[in-house]
């Protein structure tokens, strides 16, 4: 299975600059892929893209030859560093995380997410709380690739093995492709089969 991006071009309406410019990229579903680049040169609009958070581009983005379904789910799921921006704080974590899929007790055990956490909003849970939910949340049994953008950042050094280890375990059981968006070197070099450098495809 393969995720690709051609001739990918993005700007913001008012910019005079394009912010991404003619990127290919292909992503396959049995390598772990890193892609590394500096802040703010538009790492995080190229995942929304590839993800089909964004449709305002010029190019084109498939998995295997077909276009990303808009109305439907996205077989191509982003985790976002920060969980708190995509969640609705006025439902209840079980709300948030029934919205996606119904998530069996061994997975949630996996995952360190207690039942407790149900009742709360997104509110009263931590950053490393809220996290658990939005990754498990990307994990819909529906989800063919999936894009983590700095999805550790924010997360002690303990959270951030545990929810690696668990999203590493159902990645390759259920033979997902896997992006890690990171400025970590050292976790990318640990985890990834390859390494994109955001620099090198980007023809800004």
């Amino acid at each position: 299975m393969e995720l690709k991006a051609e001739n990918l071009s993005f700007k913001y309406p008012l910019a005079k600059e394009y912010l991404l410019k003619n990127i290919n990229i292909t992503l396959n579903n049995n390598k772990i892929t890193g892609l590394v680049g500096d802040s703010g040169v538009g790492k995080s609009t190229l995942c929304e893209i590839l993800s089909g958070y964004m449709t305002n581009f010029d190019g084109n983005v498939t998995l295997d030859g077909e276009k990303l379904p808009q109305k439907e789910f996205c077989p191509v799921q982003l985790i976002y560093q920060h969980p708190e921006k995509v969640m609705n704080p006025k439902w209840k974590m079980k709300d948030v995380l029934d919205e996606s899929w119904n998530v069996d007790d061994k997975l949630l055990s996996d995952f360190g997410i207690q039942k407790s956490w149900f009742t709360r909003f997104p509110q009263e849970l931590s950053g490393g709380e809220l996290q658990r939910f939005s990754v498990i949340r990307s994990l819909n049994p529906k989800t063919k690739f999936l894009i983590a953008d700095e999805m550790t950042t924010m997360l002690d050094a303990i959270t951030q093995v545990q929810i690696l280890d668990a999203v590493l375990k159902i990645v390759k059981e259920r033979n997902m492709g896997f992006l890690l968006v990171s400025h970590d070197m050292d976790l990318v070099d640990t985890i990834c089969d390859d390494v994109i450098y955001f620099d090198d495809i980007n023809g800004v």
